[in-house]
């Protein structure tokens, strides 16, 4: 026998924890593969989250209501030794054997289960040593990474704090709930001065000077809540690790456009609203075959040439939510109305936070669409550890000169930014005159 770890799923790039809202499952339940065992939530979406392998559920490691960051392990199945090697080969998964040592003092038992009754009886004294400080005290001082992190940004002192969690450890509702209370106190606004901002990035820091604001009586200040601070540390790492550079073309989409108004009354029979997005994807899919070299990724000094057109669409969430990416998985084997069909699922899902932790991961290339708020063009930073992002702007009717004749042709702006480490300018307009090419032939069999 051996044990398969259960973590929290990465459910987006920019986010960095989970909030486990539901057991489904009860250590000692027998589950299966695939099956829900647990539900949790993140600011952008609400997910079941499946066993990765048959067995018996033998250790919950995370409590309902309890925040912890990604790749956290939350819980362990025990299951048959050759399953376990089957999910760790397919998955990334890490089991331990049988027998595993017991849970570390930062890892909470849920409510019920033997360990936790035990520790509730009486808290932990310290081991009779000078200067060993009881297990409460412990619990509360070390909290979990997200609240240190947090603690950090903020300049709070946690063991000041009287925590809500087991032995009065500082949860992370704890934590925002005294941030937020700091900064809803009535105090002077004091001049803002020239300081130094610390983001964490992939296990470093980066410091940024902070310019200098004179407040005024009249102006509001408020903390950035979790998500922001999350989508400025993904915004400021990929600036930091790509050489971002922008290339912005012209499209005709006279041809695309007769096409959609034809095909809009049969996808519509089927329940399908046709958009131009899934004539993007298309032509985005093919230029990727013939430049493989912007459906990759880089790891140190080597490139990853992915052979999956995986294209992540940016879909934007309720106002000041941020963006999420679902990926339209193996999108070259897709039809037009396979592409509209899964993209709007994968759209509204988003909305809805419905998502499955598959949903937003392995992107190869992305494509956002600010043009739907009627932007002209942009400059999208890259998602990484992709190497590119295309950014489209509103298609419209304009006025063009064909033939030394004033024509009105449907038009749009694409913006591709692309990562100057393995793409070459010239590369990078060979990309966009093929997405170019295929979009203004557009064949009637797509």
């Amino acid at each position: 026998m051996a044990r398969v770890d259960v973590v929290m799923p990465q459910m987006g790039e920019s986010i960095a924890e989970g909030t486990i809202t539901k057991w489904l499952r009860n250590v000692g339940d027998e589950v299966k593969r695939d099956e829900s065992i647990l539900e949790i939530s993140t600011d952008k979406v609400d997910a079941d989250i499946p066993a990765p392998a048959s067995g018996i559920l033998v250790e919950i490691l995370a409590i309902e209501s309890q925040t912890v960051e990604i790749g956290t392990v939350i819980a362990r199945i025990e299951t048959e030794t050759a399953e376990a090697a089957a999910v760790s080969e397919e998955k990334g998964l890490v089991g331990a054997e049988a027998e595993a040592a017991p849970a570390a003092e930062s890892e909470v038992q849920p409510a019920g289960s033997p360990i936790a009754a035990e520790a509730a009886v009486e808290p932990e004294k310290g081991d009779g040593a000078p200067g060993v400080p009881a297990r409460e005290e412990r619990l509360r001082t070390r909290s979990t990474p997200v609240v240190r992190r947090i603690a950090a940004e903020h300049g709070v002192d946690i063991s000041s704090l009287s925590g809500s969690g087991v032995g009065g450890r500082v949860t992370k509702r704890d934590i925002l709930a005294f941030i937020e209370q700091r900064a809803a106190a009535p105090r002077g606004l004091p001049p803002g001065a020239p300081g130094l901002l610390h983001v964490p990035i992939h296990g470093e820091t980066l410091e940024i000077k902070i310019p200098q604001v004179v407040l005024k009586e009249t102006d509001r200040v408020e903390e950035m809540d979790i998500m922001r601070q999350r989508i400025m540390e993904h915004m400021l790492m990929s600036r930091r690790i790509s050489a971002h550079v922008s290339s912005v073309h012209e499209i005709d989409f006279e041809r695309v456009a007769g096409l959609r108004a034809r095909l809009k009354p049969r996808f519509e029979r089927d329940g399908i609203k046709l958009t131009y997005l899934p004539f993007i994807v298309k032509a985005v899919v093919e230029a990727l075959k013939a430049y493989p070299v912007l459906n990759a990724s880089v790891v140190g000094r080597k490139i990853v040439y992915h052979g999956v057109y995986n294209i992540g669409m940016a879909v934007a969430m309720e106002e000041g939510a941020g963006l999420i990416v679902p990926v339209i998985k193996n999108a070259d084997e897709l039809s037009l109305i396979g592409i509209a069909r899964r993209a709007i699922d994968l759209a509204e899902r988003a909305r809805t936070r419905q998502l499955d932790p598959d949903d937003v991961q392995g992107g190869t290339f992305t494509i956002t669409n600010p043009g739907v708020f009627g932007s002209i063009f942009g400059t999208p930073i890259i998602n990484q550890p992709q190497v590119a992002i295309l950014g489209i702007g509103t298609i419209e009717k304009r006025p063009v000169v064909i033939d030394d004749m004033i024509a009105i042709r449907h038009r749009a702006y694409f913006g591709l930014t692309f990562d100057h480490r393995v793409v070459d300018g010239a590369m990078g307009d060979f990309f966009m005159t093929k997405v170019k090419e295929v979009l203004e032939a557009f064949p009637e069999d797509a």
